[in-house]
């Protein structure tokens, strides 16, 4: 026993006298390259990714996809109720385009928001007592899973396609006060087809806002396939009159979504205008919470995705091939954030509930009537159940 000890031990010395020097600082990398639309050229296929970076796109990933296995838990304890759609499996696309654009930039998307709300500067323990509508939630424990909110961050949007002229009124806002801010506009594959899109590509196209309007496209609206619901699936082409619009973008690859949204960026801080991606990415939950996401498509499909294209797989595995990372390194950064988000369930667990004379707060930003709804201020509400 003392021999096997002594050994371990010899071997963790060895270990830990593995300094930086002796990873990679940085590399290159080839991606998939994008269709042009209107455009004579488009992102970068040779990218550069620095160790640092890839640590932390991996600890974000990471957060994320631990943070939606634990909604799903407690979700089926019945501790989350209501409406709740998770972002497990796409996580590329909201690391991806956070990594090129600054926290003064403005984003705004649908209800499969908790991603989103992470990269945005929101807090595990933030989101997930939002969840569980408690107070130390990140809206005060009254959004729940579609309504967070942080600066710079518009949620969170529960009608279908309806933040999209939202987000154009944003990037209008931008273009007023001349800050070379600009928004980014999510939507999803099912939400392409509604009509207020269109009318706000137009405004957009017409005013030359700085909005870049990004399609999600992860192959089903709900239980609906695109192929199904879209008479023509090629989601970048829909602009038409935006003038600048880059093909499918790997949504599976955190460095393909990187660069094709640092070129969408430099677009539209240069003055041209709007342009539309399109990210094809996958979800592995279903629709939301209510939906197991197995009858429209099998579980060979699911575990095809997950075998050949999960995006922390991918960027693990390119890490370790290129010596930027050891095994045990992003181990240690599995356990640090597995007790982050267990942390963050207890207090989500935890934490009272909003008071009940905390309904009528929060409703307007300064100076309220004194009568709102037929309730003042000093009105005493009583629960009736």
């Amino acid at each position: 026993y003392e021999e096997k000890k002594n050994k371990l031990l010899g071997a963790a010395v060895v270990m830990s006298a593995r300094t930086y020097a002796d990873f990679t600082t940085q590399a290159t990398f080839e991606v998939k390259k994008c269709d042009l639309f209107k455009l004579e050229e488009g992102p970068a296929t040779q990218v550069v990714m620095t160790r640092d970076e890839g640590l932390q796109y991996y600890r974000t990933m990471q957060t994320m996809r631990r943070m939606e296995l634990k909604a799903d838990q407690l979700y089926k304890q019945k501790i989350i109720r209501g409406f709740c759609h998770l972002y497990d499996g796409q996580e590329a696309c909201a690391v991806g385009i956070e990594a090129s654009i600054n926290l003064s930039d403005h984003l705004i998307t649908a209800y499969r928001a908790h991603g989103y709300t992470l990269t945005r500067g929101g807090t595990v323990k933030e989101i997930m007592a939002e969840l569980t509508g408690r107070r130390g939630g990140i809206a005060k424990g009254k959004g729940g899973s579609m309504h967070m909110y942080c600066k710079h961050f518009y949620g969170g949007n529960g009608i279908v396609g309806a933040q999209v002229p939202l987000g154009a009124g944003v990037a209008l806002a931008c273009k007023y006060q001349g800050n070379n801010e600009l928004c980014v506009c999510l939507y999803g594959d099912g939400a392409a087809n509604q009509g207020q899109i269109f009318e706000t590509y137009n405004m957009a196209a017409l005013w030359k806002l700085p909005v870049i309007f990004i399609c999600e496209n992860n192959r089903y609206g709900m239980g609906t396939s695109v192929e199904r619901a879209a008479a023509s699936t090629d989601y970048f082409k829909r602009g038409e009159f935006i003038p600048d619009s880059p093909g499918p973008v790997d949504g599976m690859d955190i460095l393909c979504v990187r660069e094709a949204t640092r070129f969408a960026a430099d677009h539209c801080r240069s003055g041209k205008g709007p342009i539309l991606m399109e990210l094809q990415t996958y979800r592995y939950h279903g629709h939301s919470m209510s939906d197991p996401g197995v009858s429209y498509r099998t579980r060979e499909e699911i575990q095809e995705v997950r075998s050949k294209s999960d995006p922390i797989s991918l960027l693990k595995d390119r890490m370790l091939s290129n010596n930027m990372a050891s095994v045990e390194e992003l181990k240690e950064i599995d356990v640090e954030v597995r007790k982050e988000i267990e942390d963050a369930a207890q207090f989500a667990t935890t934490d009272p509930e909003p008071p009940l004379e905390d309904l009528c707060n929060h409703i307007f930003s300064n100076n309220p009537p004194l009568d709102v709804r037929g309730t003042n201020p000093w009105s005493k509400l009583k629960s009736v159940s």
